[in-house]
């Protein structure tokens, strides 16, 4: 159960899960308009930011807008962190309980290119959400949209409202291939500066690549269907 004080707390607004930004606010009403229940509202801010928001690893990460929630609205886009901050900032706007957590994750979805561009396929300090719902808190990752996932031959992750949701281990063929590693912990904030450095000293090639640039210049969606029709050469 949570004290009045960590219930405060966890529906405050951040820097970056700005959920009293007007934008933010006035969109939770709207994707949770029929739902009745708090576990109904949370499966559909849930769906909205999964599907909606493409997910897009092809971002400037120097750039603090990429972790702001309500850029990544504005944007339509984002990576695992900015997706989790957008989540918990939504579900914060409507009154249910949210935190961002970090965990490190071993064959995260990704292409060849991707996967050349990091140098690794171990991706640290992926996001994912908190959400307080039935008393207890359950783990949330709204991290990759339908097609992506359709492109990449994984099913979407579903999430009925009271059990964790967390990345899928199994692809389309129920082959195991994705694990968690070292888990972080929670915050009532995404700390995005810390991530900015963490992002440079780990993935200084993947970052380098994406300095400075204003628009999209890959597409992991386009990639993906690249891999597949080599696959079948």
């Amino acid at each position: 159960m949570l004290s009045d004080i960590e219930h405060r707390l966890y529906t405050s607004p951040g820097e970056y899960i700005d959920s009293d930004h007007p934008a933010l606010r006035k969109h939770a009403a709207w994707v949770t308009a029929c739902a009745p229940t708090d576990e109904g509202k949370a499966q559909c801010l849930y769906l909205a930011v999964r599907d909606e928001i493409r997910y897009d690893p092809y971002l400037d990460y120097g750039s603090l807008d990429v972790y702001r929630a309500s850029s990544v609205l504005e944007a339509r886009r984002g990576y695992c962190v900015g997706k989790a901050s957008l989540f918990a900032a939504l579900a914060r706007a409507i009154g249910i309980p949210a935190r961002i957590g970090f965990a490190d994750v071993r064959n995260h979805l990704a292409t060849k290119r991707l996967l050349e561009t990091v140098g690794s396929d171990v991706f640290a300090w992926h996001g994912y959400v908190e959400i307080y719902l039935g008393e207890r808190w359950v783990k949330v990752t709204p991290t990759f949209n339908d097609t992506l996932c359709a492109k990449l031959g994984v099913a979407p992750l579903p999430f009925d409202g009271t059990s964790d949701a967390l990345l899928q281990p199994f692809d389309a063929e129920g082959r195991q291939f994705m694990a968690y590693l070292n888990d972080h912990g929670t915050f009532h904030d995404v700390p995005a500066k810390f991530l900015v450095g963490e992002m440079a000293r780990l993935y200084p090639k993947l970052c380098a690549t994406m300095a400075g640039q204003g628009e999209l210049k890959r597409d992991m969606e386009r990639e993906a269907e690249e891999d597949a029709a080599a696959m079948r050469r």
